[in-house]
């Protein structure tokens, strides 16, 4: 079963993830450009993580999702008061959980859990989009995380527009309403067309504007770029290609150019701010099959980052374009189509010798499902996860998503990690 895409998460994106894993594999458009690097060079930025990472300082994170309402606040609508609540609720749990970072998505759908002058605000405040909550959610979210010796990461969904197709029901205002060019329909959600450099623009605009206004200790996109495919369906950048494609040898090789020119271009300008903020994503976790390129982790996903979101991760580590990466390994120990003992090592050799930082996103919410397979029934699995890649130097730390499950830990699966490995406390 796959994750769930996050980090953008909507409670039916989370139910369709297990389609993207199956016996076949995209076909392939050439591998990236980055270039390799041996495993003894990874020797002395691996022992440096690793070090942080026996002394129990690593990063002990949670995703806290507001799109759908999935985590916080608990339904649109709630008095000020009461959201505020909820959300020390989350922070306090993260900090007696002896986590240390929180990811908070604070815009979702192309709009705002702050003052915005871009974009307005989340409908999921008070079931209305572009109403004032009467409270500034991210600058309260910054502060109590920080009392409370939690770092907190302004998580971003950058394409995404709505989740459905009627232009009409965003507020007339809405950039996607005044530039009805730069979106498009497609599985039944509104994205911004990635293919449009003012779209670039824009996005990165609006998400910064996040960063300078406020001390977040990091911006963090989640997996979605280009959209998930959908059978059937066709993403129709057909105008965009024409105008801006010609000097690729294909769509494919365009639209990673175009997401690649995205990761960069951020972390060029987050990097000019002039202070400490770390930017990061956390993708799907196959970035190829082997049987589709050499390269690849030896699975045998549905869903290729590179083939299909047309997402160039391991690019995006080689050539240092991310302070970290959090792949979203969701799948347990044995699992034959992406097996977790597979991937981190894959990701292990991946960030060695890059100054990356990688940290693993770990499936907290299928512990305990019935829905799930056996092994996420034994509240253990998990625990064995940290200790699987505790043996891996290069990792430096775990993301659970997500803060509902931190809380609730139906299994006691949570619980176990902190008991067997979160034995004291650890600064951000």
């Amino acid at each position: 079963m796959s994750r769930i895409t996050r980090r953008g998460f909507s409670v039916v994106a989370l139910g369709a993830a297990s389609s993207l894993l199956g016996t076949g594999a995209a076909a392939g458009e050439g591998g990236p450009a980055g270039a390799g690097q041996g495993e003894g060079e990874a020797e002395g930025d691996g022992g440096r993580v690793g070090e942080r990472h026996r002394r129990g300082c690593g990063l002990r994170g949670m995703w806290l999702a507001t799109v759908a309402n999935r985590d916080w606040p608990s339904a649109p609508g709630l008095d000020p008061a009461r959201q505020q609540d909820e959300l020390l609720a989350h922070l306090d749990t993260a900090a007696e959980r002896r986590l240390n970072t929180v990811f908070f998505q604070v815009r979702p759908t192309a709009d705002a859990l702050w003052p915005s002058p871009y974009e307005p605000w989340a409908q999921y405040l008070t079931g209305e989009q572009g109403k004032h909550p009467g409270w500034d959610p991210l600058g309260f979210a910054v502060r109590e995380a920080h009392r409370r010796g939690l770092a907190l990461h302004a998580w971003c969904n950058p394409y995404r527009v709505a989740n459905h197709t009627d232009p009409t029901r965003l507020v007339p205002y809405h950039p996607a309403r005044r530039h009805p060019e730069w979106v498009l329909p497609y599985g039944g959600k509104l994205y911004y067309n990635p293919g449009l450099p003012e779209v670039r623009r824009f996005v990165q605009d609006a998400m910064l504007d996040a960063v300078r206004r406020y001390p977040v200790d990091g911006l963090h996109f989640d997996d979605y770029f280009y959209p998930y495919p959908v059978a059937g369906r066709t993403f129709d950048d057909d105008a965009a290609y024409a105008a801006y494609g010609a000097d690729f040898p294909d769509r494919g090789d365009w639209r990673r150019h175009n997401v690649n020119l995205l990761i960069r271009e951020t972390r060029r300008r987050v990097a000019a701010l002039g202070r400490r903020v770390r930017f990061g994503v956390s993708p799907f976790a196959v970035w190829r099959n082997r049987a589709t390129d050499p390269r690849g982790s030896d699975t045998r996903a549905g869903v290729q980052t590179y083939d299909d979101l047309y997402a160039d991760t391991r690019r995006w580590v080689r050539e240092g374009w991310l302070d970290y990466i959090v792949p979203q390994v969701y799948w347990h120990l044995g699992f034959a189509a992406a097996d977790y003992a597979e991937l981190v090592p894959w990701w292990s050799r991946t960030v060695s010798g890059t100054g990356v930082d990688l940290h693993i996103g770990e499936a907290l919410y299928k512990a305990g499902d019935p829905a799930q397979p056996p092994a996420w029934q034994d509240p253990a699995e998990l625990s064995r996860h940290l200790t699987f890649a505790r043996d891996f130097p290069q990792v430096g730390g775990h993301v659970f998503f997500s803060a509902k499950e931190v809380a609730e830990d139906r299994s006691g699966a949570m619980a176990r990690v902190v008991r067997d490995h979160y034995g004291g406390g650890a600064r951000p």
